[in-house]
């Protein structure tokens, strides 16, 4: 990437990448290359900045999901949902870095 000088880097939100998280973040600050992620626990790692749904929304609403199916609803009947919630996450330690 540094070599081709590409401006920016998106990673995805995908269980690959996000077993990477801190080895990609480290990667863009050593190539002073801005990167936005599909999760928050790679700015949590030292990524600059995440947008994408909020996985703690999703799990509450699994929870009620499992309660309803519990008290007897078939799961079929359920209506298929999508996240509703979503989170912008800025990393203001990396984003001084890239701004030096």
């Amino acid at each position: 990437m540094a070599k081709e000088r590409v401006g920016a880097l998106l990673v995805v939100a995908d269980t690959v990448f996000n077993l990477h998280r801190t080895r990609l973040a480290d990667l863009a600050a050593r190539s002073r290359l801005p990167a936005a992620y599909g999760v928050r626990e790679s700015v949590e790692a030292g990524g600059l900045m995440s947008y994408g749904a909020s996985f703690l929304d999703l799990y509450r609403r699994s929870a009620v999901y499992v309660d309803k199916i519990l008290k007897g609803a078939k799961p079929g009947d359920l209506p298929v949902e999508q996240p509703t919630k979503f989170e912008l996450v800025i990393n203001l330690k990396t984003a001084k870095a890239l701004g030096d």
